[in-house]
C-alpha cells in the first residue's frame, strides 16, 4: 500500500512541485496538500526562524492527521533590508500571501538602491516529522535547507512562479525565477534543494 504524506499547505504550486521531485526520485508516496483534510486548522508561524516555523507546522500536521508530514518555510533576504522581510516575506504588506502588495511594497524600498546593492537570496528550511507514537511520544523530526542567491530588479519581469519571483535574477541567469518553466525553477530554487535534501531523509525514516 503506497504511504500517505502531507504537505503541509493549501500551496497547489507547492503540492504540485514536490510531487514532481518525488516521481523523479522514484519515491513511490501518495502525497497530500493540507486541503485534504477539511477540519486541519491553521498553523500559527510562531517562530523566529525558519526552521521553528517549518517544525511548527510539520509536527502540527502530523499529530493531527497521524500521517508523516512536511512542512517548508521560506521567503526572500535582502541584502539592503539587513535579510528582510525573511520569515515575514509572505505578509510583508501585511496581509498574509498579497503576492502584489508585498512586491510593490518591497519595490517602494527598494526604490533608491542601486544596482550593486540589490543582492538577496531565496532561503527554505523543509522539516518531515513522523506522527506522535505511543503514550504520545513525540515523532522523530528531521530538517533540511536550500538557498539561491541572485539580485532583485527594478520592476517585474515574467508571469510564472509566485511570490517575489518576478523581480529575483539568481545569480549565473538572466532571467527572473518568474520567466523559468518549472523544471527550471526546480533545478534552482530554494525549496527546490530542500525539498530534494528531503528525499533521502524520506526514504529513511519511510523504508522506501
Amino acid at each position: 500500500m503506497t504511504q500517505r504524506v502531507v504537505l503541509a499547505t493549501r500551496n497547489a504550486g507547492k503540492v504540485a512541485e514536490l510531487r514532481r521531485i518525488l516521481a523523479d526520485a522514484g519515491l513511490d508516496l501518495e502525497l497530500v496538500g493540507a486541503d485534504a483534510f477539511a477540519a486541519l486548522p491553521d498553523v500559527a508561524e510562531t517562530g523566529t526562524t525558519f526552521a521553528a516555523n517549518a517544525l511548527l507546522k510539520a509536527r502540527a500536521v502530523a499529530a493531527h492527521t497521524n500521517l508523516p508530514s512536511v512542512a517548508d518555510d521560506s521567503g526572500l533576504c535582502v541584502d539592503a533590508l539587513n535579510g528582510m522581510p525573511g520569515i515575514l516575506s509572505a505578509r510583508w504588506a501585511g496581509r498574509h500571501g498579497d503576492d502584489d502588495a508585498n512586491l510593490d511594497l518591497l519595490l517602494a524600498q527598494l526604490a533608491e538602491v542601486p544596482d550593486e546593492r540589490r543582492g538577496a537570496h531565496f532561503f527554505c528550511s523543509a522539516a518531515v516529522a513522523m506522527p506522535p507514537g505511543p503514550h504520545g511520544a513525540a515523532g522523530e523530526c528531521r530538517v533540511v535547507e536550500g538557498q539561491v542567491d541572485g539580485s532583485l530588479l527594478h520592476q517585474r519581469r515574467g508571469t510564472g512562479g509566485f511570490g517575489y519571483d518576478p523581480i529575483f535574477v539568481p545569480y549565473g541567469s538572466a532571467r527572473t525565477t518568474a520567466e523559468m518553466d518549472a523544471a527550471e525553477k526546480d533545478a534552482i530554487s530554494h525549496r527546490g534543494q530542500a525539498f530534494r535534501a528531503l528525499v533521502p531523509v524520506l526514504r529513511e525514516l519511510l523504508g522506501g
